[in-house]
C-alpha cells in the first residue's frame, strides 16, 4: 500500500528553498512526514492512490526522484561535518561544491567524497571512495570497494581535485562495462580495474603513503552548539520521523534569516550551519513551538539503523533501554543494526537479525548475530563473529560482552601506542658526568674544578685523591662519598 519516494541531495547539501517546494508538493498529497536515509537522502512514503499527485507535482519543479528503487544512489560527503567538527583543513565548503558541481552525471554505484579527519561521515561505504590527502593540498586518495562485494583496493596514486568527476565516471564506466569481472566477484581485481583506465589523461601523482584513516570518535551531532561566532543547530529524532508543518517552517526561518542551505547527515540528521548570535532565539522559538526534543542519550545517538526499518528501529530501542539500565559506557563505539541481507549500516558492532525458519516468506523464531569490524573499525569491511544465534532476552548481555571486548582491545591499544611512544621519545644515553656526593652534608667533590680549598687541582679524578681526603665541610672520610650523576642532582 505504501511506496517509498527517494530524492537526492549531492553531498548532503540542501537548499531551503528548494526543500521548501518539496514539502508544499508532499502536502498536496496528503503527506505529513518524511525522512532521510543513510545517504543523506530524502525519503518520503505515500500511500500508492497519492503516489500520482506527489510525483506529478515533482515533475512540475524539475525535481529528480525514484520510486521504489535506488539505482542512483546519492553522492555522501563530510561537507556537514565542515567547520563545526572539521577544522583546519584545506578541504573547504568551496572545494566540496566544486567537485559536486562536476560530476554532472548521476553515478549508479555509490560515491563517497570525505575528509580524512574525522569519523562523522563513513569513509569506505561507497564504492568509489575520494579521501582527501593530509599531506597534499587538493590531491585524493582513491579506495574502491567492487560493489556486492567485501573487496577493498586502494590506489597508489593521487589524484587531482578538478579530476574526480573524470576519473569516477571513467571507473564507473569500467564497471558497468565488465560487470562478471568486478561486480559481486569476491575475486575482483583492483590491479585489473586500473589497468583499463588511461591515466594519461589525468592529473595524478604516486601516493608515497597510503591513506590515514581517523580511529572512530563520533562527535554530540544534536542541540544548538556554538562554533566561532556563529551557531549550529544539529535535530536528531528517535523515530526518524520530521513532521512537514517543522521543516516547512524551518525552511522559512532559514530563508528570512539569510542561510542559504542545510545538510543531511549519515546519521539521518539534520544540520543548519551559520545560525547568528541575534538569531539564536528564533531557532530557540522555532523548536520550543514543535517540541523538539535535544540531547538525547549518547548511546542513543551512536547506532545507525537500516533505511525505512521499523523493525530495526523498534530493536533499537531495546537494546538502549538496556545499554541505559545498567549505565554501559559506549562512548566511541559505533553499533550497527541489519535485518536484510543486501544492506549496508556503518558499525563497529553489527547486530545481525535472522531467522531459524525462513521459508516462502513465512519468517520465525529471530535471532540475532554479533560481528565486530576489523580492530573495531567501523571502515573495516571484516571481522569476526562475537557471538551467534543469540535468542532476544539473551541480546542485551551479549551486547554488553561485546562492548567490553572492545574497550578491553581499546585499553590494550592505548598501552601499547604508549610504550612506542616512550620508545621513541626517550633519548639516547651519552656517557653522563659523574660527581662524588658526601653522604653525610651532601657536598659534591667534582673531577673537574677539584678541591681549591685542599690544594687538589682540576682534573683529579676522585680516585686518584689521597686515602686521608675528607670533605671539606664537615670532614667525613673518602669512603663517605657515593658516585652519581649530575643529571640526577639537577646541577647545570
Amino acid at each position: 500500500m505504501y511506496q517509498t519516494i527517494i530524492i537526492n541531495f549531492p553531498g548532503g547539501i540542501i537548499s531551503p528553498g528548494n526543500l521548501y517546494n518539496i514539502l508544499v508538493a508532499a502536502s498536496k498529497a496528503s503527506i505529513q512526514y518524511v525522512r532521510f536515509g543513510l545517504r543523506q537522502q530524502l525519503l518520503i512514503d505515500t500511500t500508492t492512490y497519492n503516489v500520482a499527485i506527489f510525483t506529478t507535482e515533482l515533475n512540475k519543479l524539475g525535481i529528480d526522484y525514484e520510486e521504489n528503487t535506488n539505482n542512483f544512489p546519492n553522492i555522501i560527503s563530510s561537507y556537514p561535518a565542515e567547520e563545526i567538527f572539521i577544522r583546519n583543513t584545506w578541504l573547504t565548503e568551496g572545494v566540496y561544491k566544486d567537485i559536486l558541481d562536476d560530476i554532472d552525471f548521476k553515478p549508479s554505484v555509490k560515491v563517497n567524497i570525505c575528509d580524512s579527519d574525522q569519523s562523522f561521515t563513513p569513509m569506505l561505504t561507497g564504492n568509489i571512495n575520494w579521501i582527501a590527502s593530509s599531506n597534499s593540498e587538493h590531491y585524493w586518495h582513491l579506495i574502491i570497494r567492487f560493489p556486492k562485494t567485501n573487496v577493498i583496493y586502494e590506489w597508489n596514486q593521487l589524484c587531482y581535485t578538478n579530476h574526480i568527476a573524470r576519473i569516477t565516471q571513467a571507473i564507473e564506466s569500467i564497471i558497468k562495462n565488465n560487470p562478471a569481472q568486478f561486480i559481486d566477484n569476491a575475486n575482483a581485481s583492483g590491479e585489473a580495474l586500473f589497468a583499463l583506465l588511461n591515466c594519461e589523461e589525468f592529473i595524478i601523482k604516486p601516493a608515497v603513503q597510503s591513506v590515514s584513516l581517523s580511529s572512530f570518535n563520533l562527535p554530540y551531532y544534536e542541540g544548538l552548539n556554538r562554533y566561532n561566532n556563529k551557531y549550529w543547530l544539529g535535530i536528531y529524532r528517535r523515530d526518524e520521523l520530521f513532521s512537514i508543518a517543522f521543516l516547512k517552517k524551518l525552511c522559512q526561518l532559514c530563508l528570512s534569516t539569510k542561510l542559504g542551505q542545510l545538510c543531511c547527515t549519515s546519521w539521518k540528521t539534520i544540520i543548519v550551519k551559520g545560525i547568528s548570535e541575534q538569531d539564536k532565539s528564533l531557532w530557540n522559538v522555532l523548536l520550543e513551538e514543535f517540541e523538539v526534543n535535544m540531547r538525547h542519550a549518547a548511546n542513543e545517538l551512536n547506532f545507525q539503523v537500516e533505511d525505512n526499518c521499523n523493525e530495526g528501529l523498534a530493536l533499537k530501542s531495546f537494546l538502549v533501554k538496556h545499554l541505559s539500565i545498567d549505565d554501559t559506557r559506549t562512548f566511541g563505539i559505533c553499533f550497527g543494526i541489519k535485518t536484510r541481507k543486501k544492506s549496508e549500516v556503518f558499525s563497529s558492532i553489527l547486530i545481525q537479525q535472522r531467522y531459524l525458519i525462513n521459508l516462502f516468506g513465512l519468517k520465525l523464531l529471530p535471532v540475532y548475530d554479533i560481528l565486530c569490524a576489523k580492530d573495531f573499525n567501523p571502515n573495516e569491511r571484516t571481522g569476526e563473529i562475537f557471538s551467534r544465534g543469540n535468542p532476544g532476552f539473551l541480546l542485551p548481555e551479549q551486547l554488553r560482552r561485546s562492548i567490553f571486548k572492545f574497550y578491553k582491545y581499546r585499553l590494550n591499544a592505548i598501552k601499547t601506542n604508549q610504550q612506542h611512544h616512550f620508545q621513541a621519545e626517550e633519548p639516547i644515553k651519552k656517557d653522563g658526568v659523574f660527581l662524588y656526593q658526601c653522604n653525610s652534608c651532601l657536598t659534591v667533590y667534582n673531577e673537574r674544578i677539584g678541591d681549591l680549598e685542599q690544594n687538589i687541582s682540576a682534573g683529579t679524578l676522585f680516585t686518584d685523591l689521597p686515602d686521608n681526603y675528607c670533605c671539606s665541610l664537615c670532614e667525613a672520610e673518602k669512603d663517605n662519598f657515593t658516585k652519581i650523576e649530575q643529571s640526577a642532582l639537577q646541577l647545570l
